[in-house]
């Protein structure tokens, strides 16, 4: 995991290999296509790039009128503003009609760093989860991006992609696809379970190999695919020997370990388990591995959730 590449400047680049395939996709952007990497798509297609402004709202009710007569629009800005100050249009605008609307937010998580609270949006799985039929997707790499990107364009439905600001380390060396709801098992164990989505399987994938090196067999999970949860792959994890441990950059309240108890719950698997994410806090101004660190986000971290699992079992 030496290289590393820009989630969104996978994004910039696949939104022109789509434009040139199919007419019917256009972009929007809030006055940010530089940030969002859309301003690729439009120096390539300017007749099918909408540049709405900082009117975030007014972007998803035209991206929904867009999807109305046909096209297949991709909306983007900030996840603090797609997930946050958009949320009402997202809701009724996009997904209550359930038009083939697309929107794909950069700096998710306090990874987006000295931008500080204001920006980082660490409550997106909770507010785009929470609307029907709303997908939610969460890449951890650009070949992972690249995979989730193509995904959302093949659905028929909105979708909801959740990218970083941070350059990520290649974890997946060959291009790969996948469909809604696909979760990429990482590595085989028998012990504890770790279940990571975005910039946090990085952190896992440390984490298993400090396990590992103190003879514990871990099974890991990039869940690329945040909503819907893959109920197979929930019930693999549970079958580890002492539980499972989640890992997101977004706050425990309403994220994808809260809503992972819940389902294996429901399923009658019920499991100890652990959560590496926020609390009830907001983010501050650092750099995103100063600020993993002080929110206990690390490879360390998850280390010690795990153990803790062992040594409870």
């Amino acid at each position: 995991m030496s290289e590393k590449k820009a989630l969104r400047d996978v994004y910039g680049e696949v939104l022109v290999e789509l434009g040139e395939k199919d007419p019917r996709v256009v972009v929007l952007d809030a006055d940010l296509s530089k940030s969002t990497k859309t301003e690729k798509f439009a120096k390539r297609f300017p007749d099918r790039f909408f540049e709405m402004g900082i009117q975030e709202q007014n972007m998803m009710g035209t991206a929904a009128g867009l999807a109305s007569t046909g096209k297949i629009p991709f909306a983007s800005t900030f996840a603090i503003f797609a997930a946050g100050r958009a949320w009402e249009q997202v809701r009724l605008s996009i997904a209550y009609a359930k038009f083939n609307v697309k929107i794909v937010a950069t700096h998710g998580g306090i990874a987006t760093g000295e931008d500080g609270a204001s920006h980082q949006m660490t409550e997106d799985f909770a507010t785009m989860g929470a609307i029907p039929g709303m997908v939610v997707l969460s890449p951890s790499d650009a070949t992972s991006t690249r995979a989730a990107i193509y995904a959302a364009y093949r659905y028929e439905g909105p979708v909801y992609v959740r990218l970083v600001r941070p350059k990520a380390p290649i974890i997946y060396e060959e291009p790969f696809d996948m469909e809604i709801g696909d979760v990429k098992k990482l590595r085989e164990g028998s012990d504890v379970a770790i279940v990571a989505t975005g910039l946090l399987v990085h952190e896992a994938i440390k984490a298993a190999d400090m396990l590992e090196q103190q003879g514990i067999s871990v099974k890991l999970y990039d869940f690329i695919t945040v909503k819907p949860l893959n109920d197979e792959a929930l019930r693999d994890a549970a079958s580890a020997r002492y539980g499972i441990v989640t890992c997101e950059d977004h706050v425990i309240w309403s994220g994808l370990g809260a809503n992972i108890a819940a389902r294996l719950a429901e399923l009658g698997n019920p499991v100890p388990m652990r959560y590496i994410g926020l609390r009830d806090v907001f983010g501050r101004s650092g750099s995103t591995e100063a600020l993993y660190e002080h929110y206990g986000l690390t490879a360390r971290h998850i280390v010690e959730k795990a153990l803790e699992l062992v040594k409870n079992g």
